[in-house]
């Protein structure tokens, strides 16, 4: 994101964590510097000055903010010196990386060396990558404990813990209790040799436009892989190569999305959490949205008429980038069909339906019973081939304006598929693909007379007031679309 006031100082009036380490707030009258999404009451506009890095805030003589300590927040490039390893890595570790391999598997992921990695944590952070990592296993042990009926040993090895020694140990030295005394509903018949649905409840800000996420996922549901029954989102995954299923629903008067697993193993689950909280955008804050959003005039009563309205994420990026490919110049039905003739032919059959083909299937594949066009074809192979060889990653902790630029490098990739990925596999929060041909549709319908079409350029000013949340502009859009008898990919 560039240092633009105007945007910075909508995000900081937000707090939305998605900013948060991307630049510093220097507050002139008090001369201490936080981080966007400090607690304490926002300054005056005209007492505040906006840094790229904690290190300029500092140079320009502020002291850190003791409540939000700047010199913590996760994304601090300012410690990390020229480049954001910093923040990359604690993205990784708030993802459940580190569950899933070594610190040292890490750090080549983030291309340096372990010990560099755990140099620049001691430095910035006083404490290693592990110990990071540690706090938010016990955190998601605490909420096993109190929503599952998992044995103590599934919690432990759920939460990422290597030995149920370890697990009490821990437990006991944070909460003073042990794992037993801390279940809310003791007493309960467990069940730790038989593979169950686990559930969880994820909370959300409200309000949540639960009906319009679904409509946006349902045309778009892989055949095979997803699919929407009732007001419930059902799919597939595969994790450690190991397969399984899970369900997301709402629950009836409640701040919160019931995820239930079924998965054989546990291990897992903390991921698995995860990766639902970014499908469906459960991070935001819709009202600081709304209160900007609807200043402009030509989203104010779409954005009043649906004031909960999210940003559908992804379960998979290299998935939802594939589905994009899929999806040029073709109507959305038309690409739900082809990605069910991709699945059928390359995926993994599984009971019920299948998985999707991971990068390395589909590098190679030829596709000549899918049906797609030729250079289509040497698209999806492209791009497979740069997630399978680590060129091109989609997942949390790059960042979006080097994942886009390496999207654009790739064959039958433009400007619409990199902003469409970027806003849904990437979770940017203003991305925008302004060619999309059903935001010009619906923008000119309602700038201007009926049958109106903006062209991209007038899109793009148009859409300039709106940052840093464009993409839930676009989302208000294609909504009114969908409501108009319209479509869009």
């Amino acid at each position: 994101m560039n240092l633009d006031t105007r945007i910075c100082e909508r995000a900081r009036l937000a707090r939305d964590p998605r900013f948060d380490g991307r630049f510093f707030v220097g507050v002139l009258t008090t001369g201490i510097f936080c981080r966007p999404i400090c607690p304490a009451r926002p300054p005056k506009a005209r007492n505040v000055r906006f840094f790229p890095t904690a290190a300029a805030a500092s140079s320009a003589g502020l002291r850190p903010c003791l409540r939000c300590r700047p010199e913590t927040a996760p994304g601090t490039p300012a410690w990390s010196g020229t480049s954001a390893t910093v923040a990359r890595a604690l993205r990784q570790i708030e993802a459940g990386v580190l569950d899933e391999c070594g610190v040292e598997d890490m750090a080549t992921r983030l291309g340096i060396g372990t010990r560099h990695l755990s140099r620049l944590f001691q430095k910035h952070l006083g404490a290693s990558p592990v110990a990071v990592a540690q706090t938010r296993r016990l955190l998601f042990a605490k909420k096993l404990l109190d929503e599952t009926d998992l044995s103590m040993a599934d919690v432990a090895f759920a939460a990422g813990f290597g030995s149920v020694r370890r697990f009490n140990h821990l437990i006991r030295r944070t909460y003073a209790r042990s794992p037993s005394d801390l279940r809310r509903r003791p007493g309960r018949g467990l069940h730790p040799s038989r593979r169950a649905v686990i559930e969880l409840r994820l909370p959300f800000r409200q309000p949540f436009d639960w009906d319009a996420l679904i409509a946006f996922l349902a045309p778009r549901a892989i055949p095979g892989v997803e699919t929407i029954v009732g007001s419930a989102y059902r799919r597939n995954i595969r994790l450690e190569d190991q397969v399984g299923r899970l369900e997301v629903r709402p629950v009836r008067a409640g701040n919160a999305l019931v995820l239930a697993v079924d998965f054989p193993s546990s291990k897992v689950l903390l991921t698995i959490a995860a990766r639902v909280r970014r499908l469906f955008d459960l991070d935001s804050d819709p009202a600081e949205i709304r209160s900007h959003l609807e200043l402009d005039p030509l989203l104010s009563s779409l954005v009043s008429h649906r004031p909960g309205l999210r940003v559908p994420g992804a379960w998979d990026g290299f998935e939802l980038a594939t589905r994009a490919i899929l999806g040029q110049q073709v109507t959305v039905k038309g690409a739900t069909t082809l990605s069910g003739r991709l699945v059928e032919e390359y995926g993994r059959r599984v009971p019920g339906g299948f998985v999707f083909p991971e990068p390395r299937q589909l590098a190679r594949a030829r596709f000549t019973r899918v049906g797609m066009p030729k250079s289509r074809a040497v698209a999806i192979r492209r791009l497979a081939g740069a997630c399978a060889s680590g060129e091109l990653r989609l997942e949390p902790g790059v960042d979006p304006g080097e994942a886009t630029e390496v999207l654009l490098s790739l064959p039958g990739v433009g400007d619409w598929t990199a902003q469409y990925i970027a806003m849904r596999a990437l979770g940017e929060p203003d991305a925008f693909p302004a060619s999309d041909l059903g935001l010009l549709k619906a923008s000119g319908r309602l700038a201007g007379p009926d049958g109106t079409v903006l062209r991209p350029a007038e899109m793009r000013r148009m859409a300039e007031s709106w940052r840093p949340w464009r993409a839930y502009g676009a989302m208000h859009l294609w909504r009114s679309l969908s409501e108009l008898g319209g479509t869009n990919e």
